[in-house]
């Protein structure tokens, strides 16, 4: 009997450049010229059917005028597109098309499309470069940093995937004009998420400025997505596999992601995260971590952002208690909450952990107690 030891030691520089702007189109181009994906010269443009005639064709046609080799792989619209049959299908499409390992995959779109155009990027080819072209202020928030991509599921969401890291993120404000004001209101979920959970001047500023931001102001729109970045950043840097630390970003998430699936995917995700959020600021009040009135304030601001904080009524409660056991954060059987101290901070427990387990009985409490809902 032998042993041979594989020795694969690696040091992997996976920094990339967010930059934030309007109307970034041209210099997406211009970086490519100047090297941003090397010498590749074959580019798939993944897109939705929303986005395709917004700012995905224009794209496609820059490139296209510059002599690279291009092609749109567009699907539908929406949360319920980001599936594993979504994935294989854009792959097929892509291969018919003659693109191999010689490529690279530019997202153009929300957080759907960023999410399932980093994993098909990631396994395609067993792995080619992408580039995020974000659209929305969701994916300005929430996929801009920390490079997880993943589908969801019938029995759970983001649970197969990846972590994939873009070769350059471009965030487009301009782009925001175009959303519908619900989807900019879901955007602002996760902004509101990362002040309650990292600072407070920050969710001081979005109380003073929130009219503001959703007229799209050009300063207060590039400083809430320097902000996003920001205070994404910090966490991903300690910690870019969500071994312990990234936990935190799942604020709100234990509930919200149960009330978007057991929704059938009509409530969009920043809405879903923003009942959630209602739902783990009770449950820190409960537990003693913050008080009512910082609980108020932050259901005030979400709903200064126009997001609902109440259960719409058609979502069978014991049917989001039950799906509330497919999150990631789950241990043994057991539900594990991230929870807010005050404003601007998170709870650490016992040995270092950034969740803690909740037991059913609690958690039925808090679910049966939030407002009911019927207009969404």
């Amino acid at each position: 009997m032998s042993t041979f030891n594989v020795e694969l030691k690696k040091v992997v520089d996976d920094s990339y450049d967010i930059e934030t702007g309007f109307h970034l189109e041209e210099k997406l181009l211009c970086d490519l010229k100047n090297g941003l994906a090397g010498n590749i010269k074959k580019y798939a443009v993944v897109t939705d059917s929303t986005v395709k005639g917004l700012y995905a064709e224009k794209i496609y046609d820059l490139l296209q005028d510059a002599g690279y080799q291009t092609d749109l792989f567009v699907f539908p619209e929406g949360e319920k597109s980001k599936t594993r049959e979504t994935k294989e299908q854009i792959e097929d499409a892509m291969l018919e098309k003659g693109y191999r390992r010689d490529c690279c995959i530019i997202a153009v779109g929300g957080g759907v499309v960023t999410d399932l155009a980093g994993f098909v990027a990631g396994t395609f080819g067993r792995g080619v470069p992408f580039i995020n072209y974000a659209t929305t202020l969701l994916a300005a928030a929430d996929a801009s940093v920390g490079g997880k991509t993943a589908v969801d599921t019938p029995l759970a969401t983001n649970l197969i995937g990846l972590f994939n890291q873009p070769k350059k993120v471009y965030i487009d404000i301009a782009a925001w004009k175009t959303l519908p004001k619900r989807q900019l209101s879901s955007g602002m979920a996760e902004t509101i998420k990362h002040a309650c959970m990292a600072d407070r001047s920050f969710f001081g500023y979005l109380k003073e400025n929130m009219e503001k931001i959703m007229e799209i102001d050009q300063v207060s729109c590039e400083y809430i997505a320097e902000m996003n970045c920001k205070i994404k950043y910090h966490v991903v840097e300690k910690d870019e596999k969500e071994s312990g630390l990234r936990e935190i970003l799942n604020l709100g998430h234990t509930v919200g992601r149960a009330v978007e699936t057991v929704s059938g995917y009509r409530l969009l995700h920043g809405e879903a995260v923003s009942i959630g959020m209602a739902a783990q600021v009770r449950l820190s009040v409960k537990l003693g971590y913050m008080s009512e009135e910082e609980a108020k304030e932050v259901i005030n601001l979400l709903g200064m952002a126009g997001l609902p904080t109440a259960v719409p009524e058609y979502i069978d409660r014991e049917e989001l208690v039950k799906k509330l056991y497919t999150d990631k954060k789950v241990r043994d059987g057991k539900l594990r909450f991230v929870l807010q101290k005050g404003i601007g901070e998170i709870v650490v427990f016992e040995d270092g952990a950034y969740a803690t387990p909740v037991t059913e009985e609690t958690a039925r409490e808090i679910i049966m107690t939030l407002p009911g809902e019927c207009r969404l």
